[in-house]
């Protein structure tokens, strides 16, 4: 085989492999906002705000939490400084049937991404178990999901009765 031949075999060779890795690095980046909104067991440094709690019926046997609707407001620090959002979450049976964020930002780009995440936070959440849910990126917004992490420990704390 001459010289030509073998250069243009390898270069297929190197094409080929940098072809799959390129193919590989696009699949993992395939993935939709709600999977990157998906549970994961880190805690947030966010501080959490006081909880305003509405307590509705009993939780049924075998349930941590209380079901009914609960309120707080979580604090985060942005680029901006320190925001906050309010979230209320419904229960059933320690599952989210219903959750809205009502965004508290004075940042005007910190008020855009909170209206985002608000828009994009119900896909992400209802449907799940509050006792392991955390969110990371919702919507295009990390940061506010910071301020809703903290907010959930306020209402797990509530809805367990602590």
């Amino acid at each position: 085989m001459g010289p030509a031949r073998k250069n243009r075999r390898r270069q297929g060779t190197f094409m080929a492999a940098l072809s799959s890795v390129v193919l590989l690095a696009g699949v993992a980046a395939c993935g939709t906002e709600a999977d990157a909104a998906t549970t994961t067991s880190s805690s947030s440094t966010a501080v959490a705000g006081a909880a305003d709690t509405t307590v509705g019926a009993a939780s049924s046997s075998g349930s941590t939490y209380t079901d009914g609707t609960y309120t707080a407001t979580g604090s985060y620090n942005s680029p901006g400084g320190t925001e906050s959002v309010t979230v209320s979450v419904t229960l059933a049976a320690d599952v989210v049937t219903a959750v809205s964020v009502t965004p508290e930002a004075d940042n005007p780009t910190s008020s855009q991404f909170q209206n985002q995440f608000a828009s994009g936070i119900a896909s992400a959440v209802v449907g799940k178990d509050i006792s392991d849910l955390s969110v990371s990126k919702v919507s295009g917004s990390s940061l506010t999901s910071e301020g809703f992490n903290a907010a959930l420990v306020s209402i797990r704390s509530e809805a367990a009765g602590s």
